[in-house]
Order: structure tokens, then sequence, then C-alpha cells
């Protein structure tokens, strides 16, 4: 059995922010298992523009950021398996891989980073009526197809569902020479970023469908139309509003699903996010195995899982070489009004450095609001926002100062303003 300080599931822009952190803070024993042919995962098919004006300061494609951090990983020399499945993870920190050249080959770890981003929804996920004939793809896969492949799925294309992939995969067809005959959302509110619906839907004169959703398909071994019907408050199809859409393509874009197969053997509570219950360097409820990036919330930038995962490899880092006291006082980190969820999850203030950093997203759409941060009862902090979306992840900076105990419980809500 080989034996590493750190092994890291997962080479996209989560697993090698991680592993150059903590290679920086001292621990250079690090193994990344990648299951595709290079690192950057999914950065490797979007080749649109809009990464790195936080990690490096200007505008970057996918590729682009994904060669950036390649290069600091392979300054560093850390080892890659690439083209390698994680079959198993213990909780005693055994890693269980397999790839062509070496067989199975069980790691020792003294710490396991899992990196291992998240999944689409796929048809299966919602029964859509009809039949199943070939034209109905998820968005990432049809991204894969064009800008990896460069094979056009469809001519006639309408979007089920307003992620982000889909809607820039609704300006890049477009660009290519397909028709988007438009994009269904089955919330009253979209579930894109607002720039990506302007750039990507308004500049293309795409109509955007809210409340409604695809509720019937025809076609026997291609796609030849669909039907969308508006919905109520509760999601019933309203009879007499249907529409069809002559269409050779159907685009699901309905959501990402954290990849957390190997938590989920370990037993470990799932947080309202679908990603492991972590602590304030995103270690789980098992010392030494931590969780960052994707498979622990989904993100909205690339940006953001960096900066995440740079803490959680530091935080990797310190555990290694016994720098935490996981003995000391902690409090929980809770939702409260209009918050779907947070992380972290709870934290121990002996092992932050000067500051809390807080993510979570607001359930629905809201106006004139106000984030409220009550730590045992007492508000530490309030923060005005005119408008505040679900789409959008909100983080806040906490000194560590304004906590004058290190139990209890702080509580993130968001009220209206008076």
């Amino acid at each position: 059995m080989i034996e590493r300080d750190l092994v890291i599931i997962g080479g996209g822009s989560a697993g090698m922010s991680a592993a150059i952190a903590a290679y920086d803070a001292g621990l250079t024993d690090i193994l990344i298992v990648e299951k595709g042919r290079q690192l950057g995962g999914i950065l490797n098919q979007c080749i649109h523009n809009g990464f790195g004006l936080e990690e490096f300061k200007e505008q970057l494609t996918g590729p682009e950021f994904m060669t950036r951090l390649a290069v600091e990983v392979k300054k560093r020399n850390i080892p890659i398996r690439y083209q390698s499945n994680v079959l198993d993870l213990t909780k005693n920190k055994v890693v269980t891989y397999s790839n062509a050249k070496e067989g199975i080959v069980k790691v020792k770890a003294k710490a396991v980073i899992l990196a291992t981003g998240c999944y689409e929804r796929s048809a299966g996920a919602i029964q859509i009526p009809g039949e199943r004939p070939s034209g109905i793809i998820t968005a990432g896969t049809a991204q894969l197809y064009l800008n990896e492949m460069g094979a056009l799925v469809g001519k006639r294309i309408f979007i089920l569902g307003s992620g982000d992939i889909g809607l820039i995969m609704a300006r890049r067809l477009t660009l290519e020479g397909a028709k988007v005959l438009g994009v269904s959302e089955i919330m009253p509110y979209t579930n894109g970023l607002n720039h990506n619906i302007v750039q990507c839907l308004h500049d293309f004169d795409i109509p955007l469908y809210l409340s409604h959703t695809v509720t019937k398909t025809y076609g026997k071994s291609r796609l030849e139309k669909i039907e969308i019907t508006e919905v109520d408050e509760k999601f019933n199809p309203l009879p007499g509003t249907e529409k069809e859409f002559e269409v050779d393509t159907l685009l699901l874009s309905i959501g990402l699903i954290p990849s957390n197969d190997l938590l989920k053997k370990l037993g470990l509570p799932v947080s309202k996010a679908r990603g492991a219950i972590v602590d304030e360097h995103y270690m789980t409820d098992i010392p030494g195995i931590f969780s960052t990036g994707n498979v622990l919330h989904v993100h909205d930038l690339a940006d953001y899982v960096a900066a995440e995962s740079r803490s959680c490899g530091k935080g990797a880092a310190a555990y290694v070489k016994g720098a935490w006291n996981l003995d000391s006082p902690s409090f929980n980190v809770n939702p409260g009004n209009n918050v779907l969820y947070v992380v972290p999850h709870r934290v121990r203030l002996a092992n932050l450095d000067d500051h809390l950093t807080i993510k979570f997203r607001v359930n629905r759409p809201l106006k004139n609001q106000v984030l409220t941060f009550t730590f045992n009862g007492e508000v530490i902090k309030k923060i005005v926002k005119p408008i505040i979306i679900p789409s959008e992840m909100q983080k806040v900076r906490l000194p560590k100062e304004v906590f004058n105990t290190q139990e209890g419980e702080l509580i993130v809500s968001s009220e209206d303003r008076t």
C-alpha cells in the first residue's frame, strides 16, 4: 500500500487550487487523482470568457483559467494520476483507485480532499412525458460536443431550464448557426446570473418563458416537436396554455448535483446544498477528510471555487502537521429567514486566522433586504441589499473579533428593510 500525506480526488479548479495551497503551506507529499485525460475538468469545454477576474484580475476563458492553475501545479512537481477512477474511500482515509497502467491501487493518506465537482440532472430526473428519441441531452453534454469535438448537436433547439450553462449554450449555438427557439423555466424567476440572461438571451432576441415547463415530447428515432405549458404556483400545468415548437434538439439545463457518492458510502450527513457538513476549513465530520468546490455546494464562478479550495488546502496542511486543536470549542452556523443554506456549518474560532467567510444563497428573489448575522441572539452585522436572487451566491467576511465567545450559534437571515 502506498502512503501519502495528502490525496486530492479531482483535478479541476478546486483540486488544483487546493493542491497549490497545501504545497505552499509546506505539505509536499501530495497526489492528485483525476478521472480525465488532463487537468481542468469542465473548464476545458468552457471557451467563453468571464473567468479569472478575481483570481488573476483579467478576463480569461475556461481553458486559459485552467492553464494558469495547471502551470502552477506542474511547477511544484505534484504527481497526478490521469484517467483514474476512485473506487472507494474509507473512514481511515484509504483511497482505492484504478487505471489501465497501474491496475487497482490503494493509497493510505493522512488527509483526503474531495474535489469531484458535480453532475447535471438528466431527463430521467424530471420524467418528461413522451418518447425518448435522440436529441434530448444536457446542456453540458452539448457544450462538450460543440466546444471540444466541433459537433453541432442540432439546428432547431429549445432549452429547458435557465441554468447558466444552458444560457451560455443558447448564445453559443446561435453564433454557430443554429436556431434557438426559446428557453422555458418552471420557476417564476430565472436560475442563471443576470449578465447571462442579458448577454445570452436578450442580446440575441431569444424568448424566455417563465413559469413554463416541457409537458410533452414527440418523435420516435429523433425529436421532432415539444410542447411547453404554463404552470401554477404549485407547478401544475394550466390547461389551455400549451405552446408547440418544431425542434430537433431539447437541451436540459435543470440543475447541478454535487457528485458525493464517496461521502454517501461513508454515511456522512448531507447539507441543504447536497454537500457535506463542513467546518471553517471545509473538513467533514470525519477528521482528515475534506470537501471543497462544487462537490460541497454549487458555485457561480470558478474564481470562488479557487478561493474556497485554497483555504481547504491550507486547512488540510495544518491538519496533517497537527497545527489544529480539534477539541477546541465551536459554534454552529445555520440558515435563518429566506436563506436556503450556509457554508461552513460549524466553526472553531481557535483555528481561524483573522476572519470567517460565510457563503450562502437565498431561497427566492428578494428586494429591499437587510442581511442579518445574529450570534447567540445578538446582531453582529447588517448589510443592506436592494436585490438578492438565488442564482447569485453571497459571500460575507466576518472579522474574528466580532465573536465574543467560541460557542453558540450564528444565524444568517435576510429580512425586509423597514
